[in-house]
């Protein structure tokens, strides 16, 4: 009976385990999961862009600053020219003087609309760490979930082999009992017999006693 009843919970517990993997192939976390190595993925890419972007940023700030600088510088040597009377010399640093005044000008532009860009990139990118972070939490929250159903799922399915069990052992009990009256009624007509023949071989004997005696 022990050994019955051993093969039926391993039957159960391979049936349980081939029904949870069959469900794991289908469960909604592995799909959640792969979701979100994506949205990881993507947002690393943003991270990338992001000190990309300030590194632009950075760079149109420095050539700005040194435009304006030869700029400045070019100015004062226009006066020095001019004070001079160096007409050659003039006109050459005052078409690099209005050249570094355009690049400036155009690399502070530059580097406002980077500087803009990268405010909106942060922003965007800070919302992506959040929703990031929102997803994973929702990760957890469902793995909680997905745990209780799985405890829940095996705990029915231990009470409901208990009750089978139950059920298979009041079973065999009932074929014990009728086993035991069984053995009991042939073990009874055994005796019975044997004594019926003790007794027949006694009446048998005495017979022959008394007919010796007469003889």
């Amino acid at each position: 009976m022990k050994n019955l009843f051993s093969r039926i919970k391993y039957t159960v517990t391979a049936d349980i385990h081939e029904l949870l993997d069959n469900k794991e192939q289908k469960n909604p976390l592995a799909m959640l999961n792969q979701y979100l190595r994506e949205c990881e993925r993507e947002t690393e890419k943003v991270r990338s862009l992001f000190e990309r972007q300030s590194r632009l940023k950075e760079e149109f700030t420095r050539e700005y600053m040194e435009a304006q600088r030869l700029a400045e510088k070019r100015a004062h040597q226009v006066e020095v020219a001019s004070q001079a009377g160096e007409v050659e010399l003039y006109d050459f640093v005052i078409a690099e003087k209005n050249q570094y005044e355009a690049r400036a000008d155009r690399l502070k532009e530059a580097a406002e609309a980077a500087g803009k860009q990268l405010d909106e990139l942060e922003r965007k990118y800070a919302e992506m760490k959040h929703k990031l972070k929102d997803m994973h939490l929702k990760r957890l929250e469902i793995m909680g979930r997905e745990n209780v159903a799985r405890a829940n799922y095996r705990i029915n399915k231990v009470l409901d082999t208990d009750q089978a069990m139950d059920k298979s052992s009041a079973r065999f009990d009932e074929m014990e009992n009728y086993l035991t009256r069984l053995e009991d009624q042939v073990n009874t007509n055994y005796y019975r017999n044997t004594i019926d023949a003790r007794i027949a071989e006694l009446e048998k004997q005495a017979k022959n006693n008394e007919s010796d005696l007469i003889s």
